[in-house]
């Protein structure tokens, strides 16, 4: 088994080595759905280890414990290590807001503007969102006066977590702290990773736009413990959001329970269902990007045209040589890419519910007659021309999205994980007594005789 926790398939037949002249070596595999063995073949397609080693679970262990124990002392210490940074106390750590709106007022224009006009899109989206999904609560009186309903809250204060190291993603930053903001939270404390001191500026920018409150430069397992267990300097969180690398998400694994996180992120996934009416170039640079986040995203591509897939396949020949990341994204492809030729699109949708993809294209003529077949997605893209990569920047909808199959049961970051509901149950006299009953009953039933008794001395009360 290769290092990355991968189980290489073995079949040569379904191994495609495409080469045109001038262009990389790109061997992908592909698949026909109709194979015997295609479900065993998917299967091992999708395997990804996401368990840590045992190796970054201890230094975890000790790294939470340790700020745990030492606070700012040991967050300190680790940043100065980790991320070479020569700051003597925690103040030097923080970025003051005139920096954020110093970021902010030295991008170009063309860089604000659209950095702003994605904030607003994704503001707009939540506060529907916020309307949409109740978040204002709810009442209703039964016939005997008692009240029931439910009370939604913001948390008051969350930390969102944004990569630093080999990349950095101010598209992150809005997609977490807008919804946060939205419902309401009162205070979002940012942490970003700076090695080295080399500070993004389309990051602070964009905190300045979100509205997030405090930014720190820390990063790493260090950077959970904080929020997660507080600092002299860094107040807790009641919930931790955003990606990071496999320590990060150890350390979130680990605090869950002191507070709460958003998911553990896997890599991230794109899956088209195309009928082959798409122009080729755009499915193989759909494909491409997802593939250039990191050597373990995945690309499939479910089509049920052979000759179409084949036009896929040598656009994504032709133009793998101009893309940048071309190294990366030729790991990708060979490693966990995937062309597979379907039945039909119906055949397409059946995979797709299997594989519940965290990005799924649907580039077809009539998409919605297929979306309505799909069950399990992050998030779903109708028509040739909504790109995935809309999705990413300021289509609106949030784009952390569950990964690794997860989407069989979860769903997008929203304004909904950023509040938390408590019901309402104000029992008129006339209520107590016939639930009184009730309750008694029951309780007498599981043996809780202080139970029974606490609903009997209502029954006959006096007015």
């Amino acid at each position: 088994m290769p290092s990355n926790g991968l189980r290489r398939l073995p079949p040569p037949e379904f191994l495609l080595n495409l080469k045109v002249p001038g262009t990389m070596t790109l061997p992908i595999r592909q698949f026909d759905a109709s194979h015997p063995d295609f479900a065993a073949q998917l299967t091992a397609l999708l395997a990804f280890d996401a368990s840590a080693d045992d190796a970054i679970e201890q230094s975890v262990a000790r790294i939470l414990a340790d700020v745990k124990t030492r606070g700012d002392a040991a967050v300190l210490e680790y940043t100065q290590k980790f991320d070479r940074l020569a700051a003597v106390n925690m103040a030097a750590l923080e970025i003051p807001q005139s920096a954020l709106q110093a970021a902010l007022s030295g991008l170009t224009p063309q860089r604000r503007n659209a950095l702003q006009a994605a904030a607003e899109r994704v503001r707009f989206f939540h506060e529907r969102q916020k309307r949409e999904c109740g978040a204002d609560g709810f009442t209703f009186t039964e016939a005997d006066g008692t009240v029931l309903g439910q009370k939604v809250t913001p948390l008051d204060r969350v930390g969102i977590y944004v990569p630093g190291g080999k990349a950095a993603y101010p598209s992150s930053v809005l997609m977490n702290a807008i919804p946060a903001k939205v419902a309401g939270v009162a205070e979002v404390m940012m942490v970003v990773p700076t090695p080295d001191g080399v500070q993004n500026p389309l990051v602070l920018a964009a905190a300045a736009i979100a509205g997030v409150d405090r930014v720190f430069t820390i990063g790493g397992a260090q950077a959970v413990a904080a929020l997660a267990y507080g600092t002299a300097t860094i107040a807790q969180v009641d919930k931790i959001v955003g990606p990071g690398n496999a320590y990060v998400a150890a350390a979130k694994r680990r605090v869950f329970g002191t507070v709460g996180i958003d998911m553990i992120a896997g890599p991230s996934e794109i899956l088209i269902l195309c009928d082959g009416s798409t122009d080729p170039d755009w499915v193989a640079m759909d494909l491409f990007s997802q593939a250039e986040h990191d050597e373990l995203a995945q690309s499939i591509l479910l089509c049920p045209d052979a000759a179409y897939i084949a036009s896929v396949q040598a656009s994504m020949a032709r133009l793998l040589d101009g893309m940048p990341r071309k190294d990366v994204i030729r790991t990708s492809l060979v490693n966990r890419g995937g062309l597979i030729k379907v039945r039909d699109m119906a055949h397409a949708c059946e995979i797709a519910n299997l594989i519940a993809a965290e990005h799924l294209e649907i580039s077809a003529e009539n998409p919605q007659q297929w979306a309505d077949l799909i069950r399990h997605a992050g998030a779903i893209f109708l028509g040739r021309y909504s790109s995935e990569a809309l999705g990413d920047y300021c289509a609106g909808p949030n784009h952390v999205l569950p990964t690794s199959r997860t989407a069989r049961f979860s769903s997008p970051l929203g304004v909904y994980d950023f509040q938390k509901r408590s019901s309402l149950i104000h029992v008129s006299q006339a209520g107590a007594h016939t639930l009184g009953q009730i309750a008694a009953e029951l309780a007498y039933g599981e043996g809780l005789q202080a139970h029974a008794r606490s609903a009997e001395f209502r029954l006959n009360s006096p007015d």
